[in-house]
């Protein structure tokens, strides 16, 4: 569902609290009128108009809320692009991921790939966050760049990435 028609709903739900309400309210009231024997001073009167004020302004509310998904700007689609490779790795042609590819990367890239190697090929990414000493940020930006080349591949782990070199 998106949110207009979700708004729609709860405006919808609102206006039924509304009328819930003033239908409790003429109840209550004539129930007060047939049992109260003080008039207008009897303090039913009181409690009624609290509770009525409290209740229409929770309905209110929900009214708020609902037109606000009715009347707020959709989601904009994201469009994903592909990162274009600079064109570095795929002169080498290698078929099979080996060490000679460090020479094309630069320092933080090279690090990375080097922690990945000692690694037995995968790692997860909260790990080279750890061993790198790079925050998430940079280790996320930098996986990017790899994954574009064709050199790395992750996989959803939980609340992570399994970090594998890409071998062909």
């Amino acid at each position: 569902m998106n949110n207009k028609n979700v708004g729609w709903l709860v405006v919808g739900i609102s206006i039924f609290i509304f009328i819930i309400i003033g239908i409790f309210n003429f109840g209550i009231k004539d129930i007060i009128e047939a049992t109260c024997s003080h008039g207008d001073t009897c303090g039913m009167y009181d409690s009624v108009k609290i509770q009525t004020w409290i209740s229409l302004a929770i309905a209110f509310i929900v009214l708020v809320i609902g037109l606000f998904l009715v009347f707020a700007k959709e989601n904009e689609k994201i469009i994903f692009k592909k990162i274009k490779t600079q064109g570095k790795i795929e002169k080498l042609n290698i078929k099979k991921f080996d060490k000679a590819i460090l020479k094309h990367l630069d320092a933080e890239e090279r690090k990375i790939i080097s922690v990945i190697m000692d690694n037995q090929g995968s790692i997860f990414q909260s790990e080279l966050v750890d061993k790198t000493g790079f925050n998430k940020v940079r280790i996320t930006r930098i996986l990017d760049g790899l994954e574009a080349q064709g050199l790395i591949e992750r996989r959803r782990r939980g609340m992570t990435n399994v970090v594998m070199l890409k071998s062909e």
